[in-house]
Formats: structure tokens, C-alpha cells, sequence
């Protein structure tokens, strides 16, 4: 599987056109939800070339994320002229990413695409590292690919259009890299100030997020051995989504991510002694800017199913 290339820009537009000054791509093609149609692609709108491109709105929300709305691309693809020479680029969140590189790897048996993440959830983690997919039957990712982007950029400017909550499903994902990697690191993420927030810092911390997560995948792309760590917090925390869906009361897939971090190292407390003081910064933490997940008793025999099915 081929290794994409992720880069950090401030001038979006000017590295895009560079980039395909130098391709031959018969059609471009631009996925947007309905929120960044109208906050994000203005800022691609201005340059002749993305203003020409063939625009593909579709629904917010991961409830979305579903095959109705894969088949509404895979028919918009079709029907203006799409070719295995043709372009995909996704200017979104996770939703948007996940989707529409999961729409390129199936179209024409597979074309190329770019991702440029407009959340943070999408920054640090689902638009890089290959995985695509849609939900189905109610269970999160469940159809899906390996294939990563042929580029990303992120563009922390995008950052700025996003409400607290977007902010944090995002952070979660940094904290989950965070433990996974150096002391430095994790202390670094658990004294940023969410409330007054330093982009600049921000963009530091994301490139460490992103230094952490490419190292760990360009070791093992298809997700065979170590490459697993990056599921810490997502088995119970898919549980989580999954439970919340069946409901039609959906949560934020960081939240979730929070909460399963908080439940796994707990078990890995009690049966591989992970150490106590850094379970303690992380309760303290998720509490503070996550609250809480509430079941009952009466829910674990479900939970723990949603939990089996997960692709883990």
C-alpha cells in the first residue's frame, strides 16, 4: 500500500494548484458536507480551477455516513463524467473523508484522491493513515477499504470555524497519541488551554499528533500488528456510538473515544498496573471537558455485543 503525503500549509490554495499544475486529471471532482459547503469551499471557490470543479454536497453527521449517501456519490461520479483519470478531493471532517475515500477506492475500481480536513478529528486522525468506510446496520466503520490519499493538508485555519465541542471530539484523538507516545508529549497535551486557545501551539501539538500516528502506520498500513495501538479508547468507545445510534441520540466520536480511553486504562490498571497517576490526569480531564456516559447495568450484555462486532 502506497505511503501518502501529509503536509502542513498556511497557503492552501497556492500548494493545491502547484500540486496540480503537474497532474493530468481529466475531471476534479469536490466533496463537501452542507456545513462546509458553505464555510469551507469559498476559500477553493476563489481559484478558476476548483470554481470549474464538479461539487458534491452531501448531508451532515455521521448518521450519513451510510450507503444511501455512498450511492448518491457514486451516481453524482457517474452521470458528470468521471473516469479512472479523474480526481476526488474531500473538504471535510471525518464523515466526509471517510466517505469519500471509501467512494474513490470503489469508483471505476479505484481513482485518485486528496483530503483536506476541515475539523481536527479529521486533522489528527480519519483523513490520514488509509481507512475509509461507511456505517452499516448500525455498527460504526463497518464497510470499508484500506487506501490511503495520494496527499492531505491540513490547513489549521479551518480550525477557527469550529464550535468547542468539534474542538474536543478532535482532542481526544491527540490524547489518545499522547499516550501512546512520549511523556513530553502527553504533558504538553494535558496543560493546553482549550478555552483560550494558541493556534500556533495548536499546530505544533497537531504535527506531533500526526508525526506519531505516520510512524506507527507506515510500519504497519494494514493494521496487522502494531498499528492496533492506535485502537486504544475505540472498542468500548465504538460500543459507545454504536448504543447511542440505536437510539437516534448520537454523540461525538472523540467523546466516545474519551470515554473508552477512561474504561480501557482502567482495565489495564487493574491487570497491567498502567500507572495510576496518569489514569488520575486523564480522569480528571475527560470529566472536566467530556462529563459522562450513562448506562446501566441492564445495558453491558449490549454494550458488550457492539463490542464483539467491533473490526478489531
Amino acid at each position: 500500500m502506497s505511503q501518502q503525503q501529509t503536509l502542513l500549509t498556511s497557503t492552501l490554495t497556492d500548494d493545491l494548484k502547484k500540486t496540480l499544475d503537474g497532474k493530468d486529471f481529466d475531471k476534479i471532482f469536490i466533496l463537501t458536507d452542507e456545513n462546509t459547503q458553505k464555510v469551507c469551499f469559498p476559500i477553493l471557490k476563489t481559484e478558476e480551477e476548483f470554481n470549474e470543479a464538479t461539487l458534491i454536497v452531501i448531508p451532515a453527521s455521521d448518521s450519513n455516513k451510510n450507503i444511501n449517501t455512498l450511492t448518491t456519490v457514486w451516481e453524482k461520479l457517474s452521470t458528470e463524467g468521471g473516469s479512472r483519470q479523474s480526481l476526488l478531493i474531500n473538504l471535510g471532517g471525518g464523515m466526509v473523508t471517510d466517505l469519500g475515500g471509501f467512494a474513490a477506492s470503489t469508483f471505476k475500481r479505484g481513482i485518485s484522491y486528496y483530503n483536506i480536513p476541515t475539523t481536527l478529528l479529521a486533522m489528527v486522525d480519519a483523513s490520514m493513515g488509509g481507512k475509509t468506510g461507511i456505517n452499516f446496520l448500525g455498527l460504526k466503520n463497518e464497510i470499508g477499504v484500506f487506501n490511503p490519499p495520494s496527499k492531505v493538508w491540513i490547513h489549521t485555519e479551518f480550525l477557527k470555524t469550529l464550535d468547542n465541542k468539534n474542538l474536543l471530539s478532535g482532542y481526544a484523538e491527540m490524547i489518545k497519541h499522547g499516550l501512546i507516545s512520549t511523556v513530553k508529549h502527553w504533558n504538553s497535551l494535558m496543560a493546553f488551554d482549550l478555552e483560550q486557545i494558541d493556534y500556533k501551539l495548536m499546530q505544533q501539538l497537531i504535527g506531533e499528533s500526526i508525526e506519531t500516528k505516520e510512524l506507527i502506520v507506515n510500519q504497519d498500513p494494514l493494521e496487522q500488528g502494531i498499528r492496533k495501538a492506535l485502537n486504544l479508547g475505540h472498542t468500548i468507545g465504538h460500543a459507545f456510538e454504536s448504543f447511542a445510534m440505536q437510539y437516534n441520540n448520537g454523540v461525538y466520536h472523540g467523546y466516545a473515544v474519551a470515554w473508552g480511553l477512561l474504561c480501557e486504562l482502567y482495565l489495564s490498571h487493574l491487570i497491567h498496573q498502567f500507572p495510576q497517576k496518569t489514569l488520575q490526569q486523564l480522569l480528571y480531564f475527560v470529566k472536566e471537558n467530556y462529563g459522562g456516559f450513562y448506562f446501566t447495568c441492564n445495558d453491558y450484555e449490549t454494550l458488550y455485543s457492539f463490542m464483539l462486532h467491533d473490526k478489531k
